[in-house]
């Protein structure tokens, strides 16, 4: 067998054993043989690169490479649905179809799936192209990232599919990879997804396909265009594309009459909480094509098609007991202990309780029958009470608590907030460890190797008292502690001694000061471009920078006037971290863009849209997400998006393009 034929074998077999696996959910091979075919194939394609294949499953992987996205028109728009909530809304749809058809007609029923929308162009059977539903007349390719979704087929199996079409379906994060997705980002103190949706969009548009790869997101497809389809209806068309390979929901049914609609929409209301995925509704659709046309579509959706959606989830459980959590600022957040119960897919024992006031309102007893909701929010909400049920023996109300569950300090409630606060943030050990957490994460001092287990092990072994004493660990302290060993000892103490080279703006960011995230480090590192001018900068000063208020600047001056937070600065400073700008960070820096708000449109040729970032803040200027009024002009690269360009013509904004940019700084 000559080193083609073998890689032409090794790809079609992988190609099946993935359909098997991910679609089929039928397996035929362990994971360690499918492993070791792909690093077979791997390794033929390196060894022999005249056949490459932008198809073959080795793409699955993903690349760490960044790649900026392209816009690209779509053949046929994206329209979005109508949305109802109500079944007599539903009624009203079903009668508008009969009386503008005047003939039979079914009604294909299908679950709506809350993802990220997406357009799949394949031709003679492989995948072409993949593109967002960006404003449903352009979107971003996103080819790249979609071939590492492995329910989604590169290439097709044997069919009479047409020579090219365009299948559309909802790109997924399934409940098991969003838990795990956000359980990492949590230790890693980086912000929560909200929902599986925001996750697969997140991901999706990632500009690192490798880290699409390893979120594990998945895919239905819903939906087949093109001038050569196998059949006029819309169901057969997908029961047919799912002989071709691809994932299509068994959940789709035909509804002859308006009962058979609702009767599988009250099905559905009930049992979408077992499934592995998300969904918020129902989609009904006139099932021929040919009728569809007949009734075509209004300016923004199709006549022949309407979701309905279902109400927030909602469940009744028993409050057993109301905890309270300190967080790295000292807020202290109130956790309500339910009894075990099932919502949006995923088992619930722990409430959000939000603040004092949110209790009151609530008029909360131990043992009382709650109802609650994860209408979209990361950690479900208590709604209300269930009064009702309350017999004669009610429990003990839930009273906010007085003083700090760790360190017992007196709670302060700053004037205008809801949220009560632990003042002891020097000796409170909550606090201290959250604050260690936040000053070894990814985009404060970028310490490998810490975790908050780890922190709270060295923490507990009296190894850190503070972020200072992280500078103190040697390799022989380490890896004598359980569960450590000298690699990784050494891997610590390492990356440690590296992080003394993080830029100054990040080291303002990893000290934790309230209400200074990354955007308020960069003003303030170029207000005081040497921290110690921070010591005796003045509230009024300091409301003078963009992005900075009232509240903001307080928060800095009380402390930097903290002699213990101070103390703590001048050690780190002594250790060797950059606490001011270098000369290189000074050097080239002008005010031409000072005052001047900048919106980034496009696709870009001398440099990338983080460079250009850059560029505007080190002239003086700030980069803004949307345009409004107060946008100064707009840096536009090739396929500026066209919502975009009519918003900025309507405001009169001026477009700039990159070599004019270019003269304005230089």
């Amino acid at each position: 067998m000559t080193a083609k034929e073998k890689i032409d074998r090794l790809r079609a077999d992988l190609h099946r054993h993935n359909y098997n696996y991910y679609v089929l959910n039928a397996p035929e091979i362990s994971d360690k043989e499918f492993d070791d075919m792909m690093r077979e194939l791997q390794n033929l394609e390196q060894a022999y690169p005249e056949y490459a294949d932008e198809n073959s499953p080795t793409m699955r992987v993903g690349s760490d490479l960044n790649k900026d996205f392209v816009q690209v028109a779509h053949k046929y728009p994206m329209l979005s649905l109508g949305n109802t909530y109500s079944e007599s809304e539903v009624t009203d749809f079903y009668n508008r179809v009969k009386e503008s058809l005047n003939e039979d007609f079914e009604i294909c029923c299908e679950l709506k799936y809350d993802g990220t929308s997406i357009s799949l162009t394949y031709e003679n059977g492989r995948l072409l192209r993949a593109v967002t539903r960006g404003d449903g007349e352009k979107g971003d390719d996103v080819t790249d990232n979609v071939k590492t979704i492995r329910s989604i087929p590169l290439v097709l199996h044997h069919g009479n599919y047409p020579q090219s079409f365009e299948i559309r379906g909802e790109i997924l994060m399934p409940w098991e990879s969003f838990e795990a997705l956000n359980r990492e980002r949590e230790l890693r103190e980086e912000p929560l997804f909200a929902n599986p949706r925001n996750a697969a969009s997140g991901t999706l548009k990632s500009q690192n396909s490798a880290v699409v790869a390893a979120r594990k997101l998945d895919a239905y497809l819903y939906y087949l265009l093109g001038e050569d389809l196998p059949c006029d209806g819309h169901y057969e068309n997908l029961q047919t594309a799912k002989t071709w390979g691809f994932k299509i929901s068994d959940h789709m049914k035909k509804a002859q009459t308006l009962q058979d609609i609702f009767d599988y929409i009250n099905y559905w209301d009930t049992e979408r909480k077992n499934l592995p995925v998300a969904t918020d509704g129902i989609v009904l659709k006139v099932n021929s094509l040919k009728q569809q046309r007949n009734l075509g579509y209004t300016a923004k959706s199709p006549r022949w098609a309407i979701a309905y959606k279902f109400q927030a989830e909602r469940a009744l459980t028993r409050l057993n007991k109301v905890s309270y959590q300190v967080g790295r600022t000292g807020a202290i957040t109130p956790v309500a202990n339910l009894d075990p119960v099932q919502l949006s897919g995923t088992v619930v024992r722990r409430a959000s309780l939000h603040n004092a006031d949110i209790i009151e309102g609530l008029d909360l007893h131990i043992g009382d029958m709650v109802y609650v909701e994860k209408g979209g929010e990361i950690i479900p909400k208590i709604t209300g009470v269930a009064k009702e049920m309350r017999d004669g023996n009610l429990g003990e109300k839930v009273v906010f608590i007085t003083h700090c569950p760790e360190c017992g300090s007196k709670l302060i409630r700053y004037e205008g907030e809801a949220a009560h606060y632990c003042p002891n943030e020097t000796a409170c050990p909550p606090q201290i460890k959250g604050k260690i957490e936040h000053f070894i994460s990814r985009k404060a001092m970028n310490i490998d190797g810490l975790g908050p287990e780890t922190v709270d092990l060295f923490y507990q072994q009296g190894l850190i008292k503070d972020v200072s004493d992280l500078y103190l660990l040697k390799v022989e302290d380490i890896e004598r502690l359980e569960r450590m060993g000298r690699k990784s000892a050494e891997n610590i103490v390492k990356s440690i001694e590296q992080s003394k080279s993080v830029p100054y703006e990040r080291v303002l960011f990893a000290l934790g000061i309230r209400f200074v995230g990354e955007t308020v480090a960069k003003r303030l590192s170029r207000f005081a471009t040497d921290i110690t001018e921070l010591y005796q900068a003045e509230t009024d000063a300091l409301t003078e920078v963009d992005d900075i208020g009232e509240k903001i600047a307080q928060s800095v001056v009380s402390y930097f006037r903290n002699p213990q937070n101070k103390a703590l600065v001048e050690r780190l400073r002594h250790i060797g971290l950059q606490m001011k700008q270098n000369a290189e960070e000074l050097a080239g820096k002008t005010d031409k863009l000072a005052g001047q708000n900048v919106v980034i449109s496009g696709v870009f040729t001398h440099h990338s849209r983080d460079e250009y970032k850059a560029l505007i803040e080190k002239h003086g200027g700030k980069n803004t997400g949307s345009i409004s009024g107060k946008t100064s002009f707009i840096l536009a690269g090739e396929s500026m998006g066209p919502a975009k360009l009519e918003k900025a013509r309507k405001l009169g904004i001026r477009i700039v393009n990159e070599d004019e940019f270019l003269q304005m700084i230089e």
